[in-house]
């Protein structure tokens, strides 16, 4: 007998969710061709400087690139030599981006990355909370935080920005020499998972991608219900509602419910059901449209967190998927 409880309804439900697709998927595909093919041959002007190290056996460099509109975007490149490996090795790497509204951290955020052998790429998000500024103009009034920033067009819009520094925060990786190219994730929870999710569907060089509890998923409903960032876009249109039709449209070029067919890598996801942030039907909308390898991991008593129960499950994914 199969008991038919309230959780069991309400995974059925979840994975039953679908949503329609919000953008033409051929006028999407031909928005980021242009929009690649503009950075591609754009200098990265990378440089390194070496930070004193809290680790033995471990650099740790300051590492600034070039992202959208030259704005210089900051992060630590931190790489754990062991004692008897050879000048030439390479590591397998996570490229990790911050939650909404925090930064990079200290170098100490990343230690049980590099107790397990990996390299780490912590990367700032422009504007936010860490030392990355902003060089992209305001053409119009915002609400508070930054997302609703030039929400009127998709070119020039803070997530068109957002979206092409982390695209070049794994070039940025991945011409580093110490990353094995062959093993590169990128990682993130919240804000930091939709960036997960986004520069891999959209930058081939990545191999693996944790993205806990998601952002950037499903963004018309979580416009109207999410608690968190995108509620400052909700306010926004609550001042200028003549405007829906031309924000919804810039929205659904970086909704990865939109670019969910574009991952062909294996994914680990999470979800908490009490999330009010990043609620699960944003996540499951998406999570529902990739075809690659995928797992997804339900928390009906979670909200918007990351357990250590979790994060177990986080190192044995990258561990299964960094073994050649």
């Amino acid at each position: 007998m199969t008991i038919n409880h309230a959780i069991t309804r309400r995974g059925r439900e979840l994975q039953q969710y679908t949503a329609e697709l919000t953008i033409d998927p051929a006028q999407l595909d031909a928005f980021w061709e242009r929009a690649l093919q503009a950075y591609e041959n754009k200098p990265l002007a990378i440089q390194r400087e070496r930070q004193e190290s809290p680790f033995p056996h471990i650099t740790i460099d300051k590492l600034t690139y070039k992202g959208y509109d030259e704005t210089p975007i900051h992060g630590w490149f931190m790489v754990p030599h062991t004692p008897d490996a050879e000048s030439t090795s390479a590591y397998p790497t996570i490229v990790t981006f911050p939650g909404y509204t925090d930064d990079k951290g200290y170098p100490e955020r990343y230690a049980q990355w590099l107790l397990l052998g990996y390299a780490v790429f912590a990367v700032d998000v422009r504007g936010q909370g860490g030392e990355t500024g902003n060089y992209m103009p305001e053409e119009s009034g915002s609400i508070k935080g930054w997302v609703s920033s030039n929400l009127l067009v998709p070119e020039g819009s803070y997530y068109h920005a957002l979206t092409i520094d982390v695209v070049r925060a794994v070039d940025a990786a991945a011409a580093q020499p110490e990353v094995d190219i062959t093993r590169l994730a990128t990682v993130g929870g919240s804000q930091g998972g939709g960036l997960a999710l986004i520069s891999a569907a959209l930058n081939p060089k990545v191999t693996a991608i944790i993205a806990d509890i998601p952002n950037m998923c499903n963004m018309d409903h979580g416009v109207l219900h999410s608690s968190s960032s995108l509620a400052e876009i909700a306010q926004h249109l609550k001042r200028y509602p003549e405007r829906t039709e031309a924000v919804l449209h810039t929205l659904a070029h970086y909704d990865m419910l939109n670019l969910a067919s574009r991952i062909n890598v294996p994914v680990l996801m999470s979800v908490g059901w009490k999330d009010s942030v990043c609620l699960p039907e944003t996540i499951y909308a998406v999570y529902n449209r990739i075809t690659s390898e995928k797992l997804i991991y339900d928390y009906p008593f979670s909200g918007h967190e990351v357990s250590e129960y979790h994060n177990r499950e986080r190192i044995t994914f990258l561990q299964k998927h960094f073994t050649l």
